[in-house]
This record gives structure tokens, C-alpha cells and sequence, in this order.
């Protein structure tokens, strides 16, 4: 077997490993991730938990061909869709999901140690495993233990966080020289061009003479998605031609025949263009070179949303991305940034970037609140909240935030809460295959069909899917042979495929091949009744934007929501960070049109009253819906008899009634309340004691005198409705002391009083006066500060 710069900590790790926990600080390429879990083995069974679902098979596949003997034997591996291990598997790697759900099932009790790879990646579910398993009772003659291990992280908080002891390993087997390309020591990784920038340095590499050893290996470039990989196959072309290499994509969703190329080795030299995927734990032999652009895509929390957005690395990824080389043989590093570049000294925790939902209810599962839980980062207060009111909503979890038997249905469920809810929420069976197969369909990395500008084809597309409806042709192409003319993602739709296959399963409903045929209008009512926040209008103005009251989505690009429907069930959104200042950019992605008609069925929006009238002895009242500012429904109605309370003050408050009580109440109860807040009261001589507004106490006296129709109002005048504030002999001199209107030389002016701050604000109504109000004109208002309002300038008086 290979010496690697970790076997010096055999020993040790083994004799620690007995009676603690254990940090384990190693570089990249040191062989941690296939060292450790052998060494642990020697006393019992072994959890691996690795971010990845790829970082699972490659290193069980890995370890079980240096043991000579098949996958799932000694060794194997669980990830969704695929579980290769019996009772006499001695290491399984699992990602964290996978590991998250046999502790909610109690099935990690069988290991003797637990090892989480990689921990400096911070992930979500990695964060709460360890603080589930540190919380977890164990008896003392059978101490589970755990071991966190990574290249780049704070091992001394971490090392106090779990009361462990702390392991590094020092050194590698070949140094790796780094040299950056930017002008500027200062410049940070920029995505500008970033194609040509990668080229030209491969071809600078290669042209220059240097070390022919670095030359002949492989190389491997760091981009941060699929989109800047395709750009780079794409210029990188004529190098196949020109030295013959290979140019291999490296992500979460390639190919098992482009994942077999890039992880094994190769007679032709390589260029593998990878994201992240690369950057921790899979081993990839013959690098010796390292193109690292600095960038990465990441969630951050923008305006109370997670948005997925471009950023620089942290000094932690540098080194992770630099230690790929150096394996085979001294390598090379070229960073396309300054070495000054103001990078982060490590990436911010998942938990701090992202919606608590999922964590929330995975934790409720397993038995633990997850605002108790002790994290190594405290968790944001304001997430938690969010979170709970969240799950509250779906009933998956209670008041007290233990989970429900609805919440422990969603949970095991391969897909994001809100749709596990919406598939447990449908009425019938029809509707529930159609949620299962909308919700897998949305679960993959990447859309499954890519919309085309071409008139025929989207014609023909329209009649394959009459109702521009994004989800239903969705679940066609799960349900349906795909049709020639649309362009289709065959990975991403058997992804697609196998998720409703497992959730089918799971929930004992028929496979796709024999689906139950839905109705999509009742489909849809049944989704607005589940979380009626996913009903969306469109603002007649912006035809582009849509609304829910609470936030606002643009169409997206491949939505194919018709220009004439007003309303939509929006299942998908992808948001992005506006630039500077600006809001963030909500694109929905996956639209239902329905009719405006559901929402009012759904009783969706407020009713307002417009106006209402006297007409011939009948109060006519004009009514609107308003939903998500728009009206999207009006009705008028005429009464003789019977009226609401609320149409009677709204007559007062507008003068049909009682013409001029509404004015003379308004002022009085006004004053009443800022004689309560200068301390006045004297509750002697008072038999009213709280702030009031007006509406509230026309409601009062009406509802007291117990009016019934207009005719009943035709029995009372203005001076049946007294307001008991300010007693009557105080009543004239608080007036004269604290003026409400005041009339100078050309001015009418009112008065507004901040008590708290002892402040008055003399505010311009009319007048053709261009002079300013000066101090001896106005009232006395002794210890008070005085400004004066026009427009919007507002000036002291003193």
C-alpha cells in the first residue's frame, strides 16, 4: 500500500479514537478520507458521511478495489436512488441526507464511530447531524464516537465545540507552487471572459518551457457552474485538436461515463473543467496542474429569500482547490485573482445562507427542536421564526414544535417541504400522482426540457400541451414518451422519473406507467386550498410581474405562461441578487394559468367597500376584491333594511350621515389623545381612560344603540352620540393651549403634536403668504420644539 502523509497518525488516531471524539486536521490529498475509516474499522462498524453523492461511490468503489473484492461487501455506499451494503458491511459512506434519515429511524446505533468528511464545506445537513449526534444519549460502556475531519477547518473552536481531541497531520507527498495571474495584487475573481482567461493560461502552460513533468499531467480547472463548463468545452476545442487532450465536465450532474473518464485514469492527457464537485474528498489521479478562477455559485439570504449568486472563494477553498495537485508529483497552481484578493477566511455556514425549513423539520423528526440544539454558529433568530411560522402553516410541526404525523409523512420524502406537503394535502388520488410526478420533476439539478424560440416547434408544443401550463407539461413528459420536436435532458428526466418511482412506491401508489389521468382545474384548486400563497395576479401595468400580496416573481425565460392569463400557480421560483441596492429578482419558473374566478372561490384577497349611497330610501354599496393590489372582483349591492355596522360608520365618516359629527368627533377624540399621552388623566373626573381612533368608537355607539337598518338611524341626531373624553370644563382651554387649525395673516395651517418628543410640527395648508410663520404668531407651546412644514421642506422656528 502507498505511504500517504497521514499513516504516522495510525497509532495515535486508534488509541484516541477509544475514549474521545476526535478533530482530525489534514491537507488535502493526505488520505484522510480513505485512512480513517479503515483505521476506526478495526473497532466496529463504520459511518462515512461525505457531502457528496459522488464523493460516496468514488470512494467506496476506491477502497473496495484496493481490497480486491465487490462493492457492498466490506464495503459500500447509500445515496438516493442507489444503496449497496448488507449487515456484514463493515464502512458504509452515506451522504448526509441518507444519514439523517436513519437517525430519525434509529438505525445509527449500530456504529461505533461516525465520521463527517469534510465539515469545513459547512452544508446544512452536515451542521445539524453533528449537533444531533453530539446531543445524543449513549451509554458509557458503548461510546458512539465521532470524528470530523477536513483540510480547512477552525480546528480549536471546533475541538471545544465537541470536547475532542485534536489530530493533525503535517505535510504531503509533493509540494504544489502557485502563482497568480492577476495585474493587480488586489483583484478579485472576476467571471468576465472567463472562458478566454482559462485558455490562455493552458495555452501559456503549455507552451512555456518548464518542468515536462507538470506539462504531461493532467490539468484541472475550478469554474463556478455548467454554464461557464460549457463555455470553456467550447473554447477549449482546438486544444483536442492541437495536443490531443481530452476535455472532460466535472458536476453534480454529468454522466456515469463522463464521472468514469474524469476519476480514472487516463493514457491521454486531460483537461477535466469541474466545479466544486472536485474540490473536496474525490481523488483524481494525474493532476499536477490547477486552474482555480476563485468563483463559486452559493446561496446567500437576500430581502428574506435565499438566492443562489455568484462569489468569490474563501482562503479555505483556495487551499482545498490548490491541494487537488501534488499528488502524483510536484504540481502547479495558476489563480486567476491577486494573491491580495480580499477573500473570506472561510465560507459562511449553510445555515446562516439558506431557509430553515428542511433543517427545522428534519430535527422535529429526530426528536429535537432545532432551536435548542447547540450549533458550532448560533442559528439567525429571524430563521427560526420564518421557519416555524412555516412549518406551523403545513401542520408538520406544533406549537411546541414537535413533529406532527403529518410532518413525519413529509419528512422522509425525497423533496423539499412545501411540495411533501402539497402531496399529502391533495383530495384524491389523481391529484396526488400529479403532485408526486410536478414535485420530481422540480426536484432535479436542471430543468428536464429546454424551450426553443422556434415558432413551430412551440406551435406544435401547444398542441401537445394545449394550456401553456408549465407543471402539467411537466408531468406529461414524465408520463408520456417525449415527443421529437421538444429538446430533452434524458439524465435529468430518468432523474425525474426514478424520484416519482421512489415516492410512488412510498406512498403505495400506482408507477407512471399506468398513472391515474388528472383534471387539472380541480388539480389546481386543491393546491391553491394547500398553500394558497402559491396563487399569484398579474399586475396590469407590468404584464411580466405577478403578485401574492406578501412578494412579487417576473416571468422567466421558459415559462410559457399565455400573455392572456391574469392568473398563475407559480410552483417554482429561482431567485438571483439584484445589483447594489436593488431588490432581489424572484423569476418565476414552473406556471399554471388559472382564472381569476378560483381565487374569488377560494375567498383569496380582502373585500373593500368602494362607496355607498342613499339612493331612494336604499343604501347602494359598491364593493372590490383586492388581491395583491389589484381588484379582481366588484359587485354592487342595494339594501332597504338590513346593513352592516361598518356601512354605517363609513356613511358617518364620509358625511352621508349626521353631516358634520364625524369632524366635530374626530377633533375631540384627537385631543382626548394626546391629553392622555401628556399625562393629564385624572381618573376622578374621567370615565373614559384609553386611547380611542375614530372608527372604533362610531362602531361602539352603533353597535350600543343597536341599529339595525338605515330606518333605525332616522330615530337618532348628533347629539346622541357623545364622545367621554376630555371633561367638558377642561375641554375649551386644552383647545386654546393645543390648536388643532390656525389662521394667520394669509396662512391656514394645522397643527400635528409628537408628545413623546415634545415637538409640534406647524404644517401648511393654503395661503398665498410666502413668508414663513414666525415664532410670535403662533401659540405659546412653552418647552416645546417648533417646525414648520411646506412641502416637503421642513425648517425650525424659533
Amino acid at each position: 500500500m502507498v505511504q500517504l502523509p497521514i499513516d504516522p497518525l495510525k497509532s495515535l488516531f486508534i488509541e484516541k479514537l477509544a475514549h474521545h471524539h476526535l478533530v482530525v486536521e489534514a491537507e488535502t490529498g493526505s488520505g484522510k478520507s480513505t485512512r480513517l475509516p479503515l483505521w476506526a474499522a478495526e473497532s466496529g462498524k463504520v459511518l462515512v458521511i461525505e457531502p457528496r453523492r459522488i464523493a460516496c461511490s468514488s470512494l467506496a468503489e476506491f477502497l473496495a478495489a484496493e481490497r480486491n473484492e465487490p462493492v457492498g461487501k466490506s464495503i459500500g455506499y447509500a445515496i438516493r436512488f442507489e444503496a449497496h451494503f448488507d449487515d456484514n458491511t463493515e464502512i458504509i459512506f452515506a451522504t448526509p441526507g441518507v444519514a439523517l434519515r436513519w437517525l430519525s429511524e434509529g438505525q445509527l446505533t449500530e456504529f461505533k464511530t461516525i465520521i463527517i468528511d469534510e465539515f469545513h464545506e459547512r452544508r446544512w445537513d452536515t451542521d445539524l447531524l453533528l449537533a444531533l449526534l453530539k446531543d445524543q444519549p449513549s451509554e458509557p460502556h458503548n461510546k458512539q464516537r465521532l470524528v470530523i475531519t477536513s483540510a480547512t477547518i477552525d480546528s480549536q473552536r471546533l475541538t471545544q465545540y465537541l470536547d475532542a481531541e485534536h489530530l493533525k497531520a503535517e505535510g504531503r507527498n509533493f509540494t504544489v507552487t502557485v502563482e497568480h495571474l492577476a495585474a493587480d495584487n488586489r483583484h478579485s475573481p472576476d467571471i468576465r471572459s472567463i472562458e478566454n482567461k482559462v485558455s490562455s493560461a493552458i495555452q501559456n502552460f503549455l507552451n512555456n518551457p518548464q518542468d515536462q513533468a507538470k506539462k504531461q499531467g493532467d490539468i484541472l480547472v475550478f469554474l463556478p457552474g455548467r454554464k461557464e463548463i460549457a463555455l470553456c468545452q467550447s473554447k477549449l476545442k482546438p486544444f483536442s485538436l492541437e495536443f490531443g487532450i481530452d476535455v472532460i465536465p466535472l458536476h453534480a450532474s454529468v454522466s456515469d461515463t463522463d464521472r468514469q473518464r474524469a476519476l480514472t485514469a487516463s493514457q491521454h492527457q486531460r483537461i477535466i473543467l469541474a466545479t466544486n464537485v472536485a474540490e473536496t474528498s474525490l481523488t483524481i489521479p494525474g493532476i499536477t496542474l490547477i486552474i482555480d478562477t476563485g468563483l463559486e455559485r452559493r446561496t446567500h439570504q437576500r430581502n428574506g429569500r435565499a438566492v443562489l449568486g455568484l462569489h468569490a472563494i474563501s482562503r479555505a477553498s483556495s487551499e482545498q482547490r490548490k491541494g487537488r495537485a501534488g499528488r502524483i508529483a510536484a504540481g502547479h497552481c495558476i489563480r486567476l485573482y491577486g494573491s491580495a484578493a480580499p477573500l473570506e477566511l472561510i465560507t459562511p455556514p449553510e445555515l446562516h445562507r439558506e431557509e430553515l425549513t428542511e433543517p427545522m423539520l428534519a430535527a422535529a423528526c429526530c426528536g429535537f427542536r432545532l432551536a435548542d440544539l447547540a450549533f458550532v454558529d448560533a442559528l439567525p433568530e429571524k430563521a427560526l421564526l420564518q421557519a416555524h411560522d412555516r412549518l406551523l402553516a403545513m401542520k408538520a410541526i406544533n406549537d411546541q414544535g414537535d413533529a406532527t404525523e403529518h410532518g413525519k409523512r413529509l419528512y422522509p420524502l425525497p423533496i423539499d417541504a412545501l411540495f411533501a406537503h402539497l402531496i399529502t394535502a391533495m383530495p384524491d388520488k389523481a391529484a396526488t400522482e400529479a403532485m408526486v410526478d410536478l414535485a420530481a420533476a422540480l426536484s432535479v439539478s436542471n430543468k428536464p426540457w429546454q424551450k426553443t424560440n422556434s415558432e413551430e416547434v412551440l406551435e406544435q408544443l401547444t398542441q401537445w400541451e394545449k394550456h401553456h401550463c408549465d407543471a402539467m407539461l411537466l408531468v406529461k413528459l414524465l408520463r408520456e414518451s417525449t415527443p421529437e420536436f421538444l429538446t430533452v435532458d434524458d439524465e435529468r428526466l430518468q432523474e425525474a422519473r426514478q424520484i416519482s418511482a421512489q415516492i410512488r412506491e412510498a406512498l403505495s401508489l400506482p408507477q407512471l406507467d399506468v398513472a391515474t389521468s388528472v383534471k387539472r382545474d380541480a388539480w389546481l384548486a386543491a393546491v391553491i386550498k394547500a398553500a394558497p400563497e402559491l396563487a399569484f395576479v398579474r399586475r396590469e401595468k407590468r404584464r411580466q410581474a405577478l403578485g401574492n400580496g406578501h412578494s412579487e416573481v417576473t416571468l422567466g425565460r421558459d415559462s410559457r405562461l399565455s400573455d392572456n392569463a391574469e392568473a398563475a400557480v407559480i410552483f417554482d421560483q429561482f431567485s438571483l441578487p439584484g445589483k447594489g441596492v436593488k431588490q432581489t429578482l424572484n423569476l418565476a419558473t414552473c406556471t399554471a394559468p388559472i382564472p381569476l374566478s378560483l381565487l374569488i372561490e377560494h375567498d383569496l384577497g380582502e373585500v373593500q367597500v368602494c362607496d355607498s349611497q342613499l339612493v331612494d330610501g336604499q343604501c347602494v354599496t359598491r364593493t372590490q376584491r383586492i388581491y395583491a393590489g389589484r381588484v379582481i372582483d366588484e359587485q354592487t349591492q342595494n339594501s332597504k333594511d338590513t346593513v352592516t355596522t361598518a356601512l354605517i360608520v363609513e356613511m358617518i365618516e364620509s358625511g352621508q350621515l349626521f353631516e358634520g359629527l364625524a369632524d366635530q368627533r374626530r377633533h375631540q377624540i384627537e385631543q382626548w389623545n394626546l391629553f392622555l399621552k401628556l399625562g393629564l388623566l385624572d381618573e376622578t373626573s374621567c370615565t373614559r381612560t384609553q386611547p380611542t381612533e375614530l372608527t372604533t368608537w362610531l362602531t361602539e355607539q352603533i353597535e350600543a344603540l343597536g341599529v339595525e337598518s338605515l330606518d333605525d338611524m332616522q330615530l337618532f341626531s348628533n347629539d346622541d352620540f357623545i364622545f367621554d373624553g376630555i371633561p367638558e370644563w377642561e375641554q375649551d382651554e386644552f383647545d386654546e393651549r393645543f390648536p388643532r387649525k390656525i389662521y394667520i395673516a394669509d396662512l391656514h395651517l394645522t397643527v400635528e403634536y409628537a408628545a413623546a418628543g415634545k415637538l409640534v410640527t406647524v404644517v401648511y395648508q393654503s395661503g398665498s403668504r410666502k413668508q414663513d410663520p414666525q415664532r410670535w404668531e403662533l401659540p405659546r407651546w412653552q418647552g416645546w420644539r417648533i417646525k414648520y412644514r411646506k412641502a416637503s421642506r421642513v425648517i425650525d422656528i424659533r
